[in-house]
């Protein structure tokens, strides 16, 4: 297991997560748990008129599975609205749990968590980040809502 999903990319992204640090006036903001591992994985985000991330933040305490993840959709979300994250959160889902290929253009780093789809008990701190931002993004448009 260990060679198959641990292997130097995944580290090396792992360590590496960009805009990891919470933001100090996010428009929304969101905390995910994985109850199976105990990952937590908090989202800051600020949304422009369009709906679209321009700034994005991240507080990862998570296993490494869960800060690859993090690290390939924080370095490229920016500019990015609701369906667009949600449309690749879907697509990388389909890679874990179907076979499915992984994630193209701006994603495809995530194709280096294929070997996870093998450990279903791993899928969901893997997907921790989506879900986190996705909660968030959904919270700034809420706030928007409110306020228009």
């Amino acid at each position: 297991m260990f060679d198959e999903i641990y292997h130097n990319r995944v580290l090396e992204l792992a360590a590496n997560i960009p805009n990891a640090e919470r933001l100090a006036n996010p428009d929304g903001s969101a905390r995910k748990v994985s109850r199976v591992c105990g990952s937590v994985i908090t989202a800051d985000v600020n949304l422009d008129s369009e709906g679209k991330i321009t700034d994005i933040g991240f507080e990862p305490e998570a296993c490494v599975l869960g800060q690859t993840s993090c690290s390939v959709l924080s370095a490229h979300a920016k500019g990015k609205n609701l369906a667009d994250i949600v449309a690749i959160r879907d697509a990388f889902k389909a890679m874990l749990k179907e076979g499915a290929p992984p994630p193209e253009g701006d994603f495809w780093e995530l194709r280096h968590l294929e070997g996870v789809r093998d450990y279903p008990q791993r899928h969901t701190s893997t997907l921790l980040a989506f879900e986190a931002l996705i909660a968030a993004m959904e919270a700034a448009n809420e706030k928007q809502s409110a306020n228009s």
